[in-house]
């Protein structure tokens, strides 16, 4: 009998390695996750958001009060959580937005694919920057507003699905462009290429 009962949470756990090294699932509809994965998000203060709500939550917390046994990965379909206890949850992104975290930086960064809302840092904290994305079709602009970075040195965008253009961000004098697309499912949601000249 014992060997049953951890059945369960040893095919949840490598179903969860699955997904992660596969990098995204398939689109989903937006809905509160199962009552079965309920507690990791319950003792994280989660319960309840979808996944626009839990990523603006963890991204405006300050570093130093964010969950260090919480690792929250944006993935262009889903919003993987994941303990130090081994479990696992993950929350469908909304079907018609995509998320894209944009750390600028002007001497130093690091590289990132799938933004981690409780790891990742960049270089400019707290610091105001504008940020510009156009339609790379029809160049007509698709978000154009002054926005600051959050602690971890990070601004969040929400984004159009299906957006083939160009990011430009500056700030101080200082700018960085760089192409940017929200179309398929394997696209990163962490730009920390942007180097500020």
């Amino acid at each position: 009998m014992p060997t049953i009962a951890k059945t369960p949470r040893r095919l949840a756990a490598l179903l969860f390695v699955v997904l992660a090294s596969a990098g995204c699932s398939a689109p989903a509809q937006q809905s509160p996750p199962p009552a079965a994965q309920a507690p990791i998000l319950a003792e994280h203060g989660l319960e309840g958001l979808d996944a626009r709500q839990i990523i603006e939550k963890l991204d405006a917390m300050p570093v130093a009060e964010r969950p260090k046994d919480l690792l929250a990965s944006i993935r262009p379909n889903e919003l993987v959580l994941s303990d130090d206890q081994d479990r696992s949850v993950s929350v469908p992104m909304p079907e018609d937005e995509f998320y894209v975290s944009v750390a600028p930086y002007v001497s130093q960064t690091h590289d990132c694919y799938f933004h981690s809302l409780t790891t990742c840092k960049g270089e400019l904290s707290k610091t105001d920057v504008e940020v510009k994305v156009t339609d790379g079709g029809t160049e007509k602009p698709v978000l154009d507003e002054s926005v600051q970075t959050f602690d971890n040195g990070f601004a969040g965008l929400w984004l159009p699905r299906g957006l083939d253009g160009t990011l430009t961000v500056s700030s101080a004098g200082r700018s960085a462009s760089m192409p940017i697309s929200t179309e398929g499912a394997e696209e990163p949601t962490c730009l920390t290429t942007l180097r500020l000249i």
